[in-house]
């Protein structure tokens, strides 16, 4: 059976090629896919599917699509992101985007049409398919304060799913090749925001004002601490301040200075700890300086963790597809993924499929204004979703 969805999905290479440039002409930033929804919503019922699920979170974004939907065994649901970035695309490339400002940067478009491969390859052969398919597209996997993936967890997407399975696109792995692991894969991300009221005077009189300049710059020091002096070495945290506001002349001390950082970890304990520690800090750090701070964190995306049998599973099956020697396991990356709150309910797993060609200039980084996809990986991803779909019901 692995043989046929192969050779099905290397028919569709060119369908699929369109259905992603076609997505990619007209990006949609998270929960504001309204027209990608429809778009996709109208590809399934060319396929013949009837149990279409439109909208999410209350709007108009995202869809599920269940394929025997009746029929008795086990349900596997297979997920798209399908959001877009608000960065102005640079590549040049004839199916360029036409949303001014507005760019699938980050290969969500090839995630869509990847997904429809699979639910047009599964549905010819659903009468040969041992239980049920969730079709899931969805939104706002860009919106880690919003994440498409909780509120659809939340809505019930998961009910009646015994495991779910992904792919992300992903440049910094070889053109063609798989990787993953048999746990974590990706990390939580979390923001934290710092206000540090001083007291506001002349450069050239600071004995009369209190500096929060002074105190941010050293509470900055300080965070760095963290991992260097207060984290096992064999533990994984990163604490990062990505964003300074102070003042906007050169000749006047502020009223207040403004932080704002991310911390990424793999670890639970350690995503309760840290927040703790710096809040510590911030407070007592800005006290030495005679300033007063405010905090907040926010939680927002946990460790993204691949249940290790399904994964082992999973690449056995993707390896008929891509050949032993081109799938292999990876340490996991600092970056963060929603898919993260579908794993922490059930089993499944996470994997890459590299799109890393330094000669079709599809090396750049994710989210880069150059970001493009080399689109011979595509059939690849089709086989992959349909294959672990196909392999799992069977049991």
């Amino acid at each position: 059976m692995l043989g046929k969805i192969r050779e099905r999905a290397e028919s569709l290479k060119e369908q699929v090629v369109e259905w992603r440039h076609s997505f990619h002409k007209c990006p949609e930033v998270s929960w504001e896919e309204v027209e990608t929804t429809k778009k996709i919503a109208g590809i399934l019922g060319d396929m013949g599917f009837e149990n279409i699920r439109t909208g999410v979170g209350g709007g108009e974004s995202g869809l599920i699509a269940d394929l025997n939907a009746d029929k008795a065994g086990r349900c596997i649901a297979l997920r798209a992101d399908i959001d877009a970035l608000p960065i102005k695309e640079q590549a040049d490339v004839d199916y360029r985007s036409e949303n001014e400002g507005r760019m699938h940067a980050c290969g969500h478009d090839s995630h869509i049409s990847m997904l429809l491969g699979a639910a047009r390859v599964l549905s010819e052969m659903k009468d040969d398919i041992p239980g049920k398919v969730r079709f899931i597209f969805q939104p706002a996997e860009e919106s880690p304060s919003k994440s498409g993936a909780k509120t659809m967890v939340q809505e019930g997407i998961l009910e009646g799913v015994d495991a779910i399975y992904g792919f992300h696109i992903w440049s910094p792995v070889e053109s063609g090749k798989v990787a993953y692991t048999r746990g974590p894969i990706m990390a939580s991300a979390d923001s934290f925001f710092v206000d540090i009221q001083g007291k506001g005077g002349h450069g050239a009189m600071p004995h009369l004002a209190v500096d929060p300049t002074i105190a941010a710059c050293q509470t900055v020091m300080a965070l760095n601490t963290i991992v260097s002096r207060e984290i096992d070495p064999l533990g994984t945290v990163v604490v990062s301040i990505g964003e300074i506001k102070a003042g906007n002349a050169f000749n006047i001390i502020p009223d207040t200075v403004s932080l704002s950082g991310t911390v990424r970890t793999f670890d639970p304990g350690l995503r309760k700890y840290v927040p703790e520690r710096i809040e510590e800090i911030v407070k007592d750090t800005c006290s030495a300086f005679r300033c007063k701070a405010d905090f907040k964190y926010n939680f927002h995306l946990p460790s993204t963790i691949n249940n290790a049998d399904f994964a082992e599973m999973a690449r056995g099956t993707v390896a008929n597809f891509v050949g032993e020697e081109n799938i292999y396991e990876i340490d996991p990356t600092m970056g963060g993924e929603d898919f993260s709150f579908y794993l922490n309910e059930i089993p499944g797993a996470f994997m890459f499929l590299g799109t890393g060609d330094h000669e079709k200039k599809t090396d750049y980084p994710h989210h880069h204004p150059m970001f493009k996809v080399d689109d011979d990986v595509l059939s690849t991803g089709v086989a992959s979703l349909s294959g672990v779909a196909y392999t799992f019901l069977k049991g």
